[in-house]
């Protein structure tokens, strides 16, 4: 009788203890969708943009088309994502691509000079700043929700209702080295 008792008593406690971790997972991961929510708000700020940033500068350069289809590759890519695992790399892809048409830019000082491209620099830059920031808060809410996941008695209550690891938004690797300038040109 005293052991029915006790597992009672300790049922009750699991029960109590995980109820308490399923509320906090799922305030967790409305938090995360809110911010990837950002996140994609930003990017499609961005791929708003680009357009009009490549056409100013196809005027000065109409020899660099390969930056031009890698763009537009990356921003149909970023339109047909699915996940956000998709998305992240697309938006990866779209990243360094821009970085190779600024390196172009480099090249035609007379386009640097232009009121509408410094415009939509502007523009772009802002929107890049945004865009960091929202992925920074998007990663700090996976963080808050993966580390959770993985404490004692949590770890129990996300076992048994099934909430996975969500993926951070990491750069790519081909970010970490600086788009090549050449002013021999």
């Amino acid at each position: 009788m005293r052991t029915s008792r006790q597992a009672a008593i300790l049922a009750i406690l699991a029960f109590t203890l995980s109820g308490c971790s399923y509320n906090r997972f799922t305030t967790q991961e409305e938090a995360i969708k809110g911010a990837w929510g950002e996140v994609q708000n930003q990017i499609q700020r961005r791929n708003d943009l680009i357009p009009n940033l490549v056409e100013s500068v196809k005027g000065y350069s109409t020899h660099e088309e390969t930056v031009f289809k890698d763009i537009a590759d990356s921003r149909s890519k970023l339109l047909a994502a699915k996940s956000p695992a998709e998305t992240i790399e697309a938006a990866n892809q779209q990243s360094s691509a821009l970085g190779r048409l600024l390196a172009v830019v480099e090249s035609y000082p007379n386009l640097k000079a232009n009121e509408q491209f410094n415009r939509l620099m502007d523009e772009l830059s802002g929107t890049e700043n945004r865009l960091q920031t929202a992925r920074m808060r998007y990663n700090e809410r996976i963080q808050e929700y993966n580390t959770t996941r993985r404490k004692f008695p949590s770890n129990m209550t996300a076992k048994v209702f099934g909430f996975k690891e969500y993926p951070y938004y990491e750069a790519p690797a081909s970010s970490q080295a600086a788009p090549k300038v050449d002013f021999r040109k």
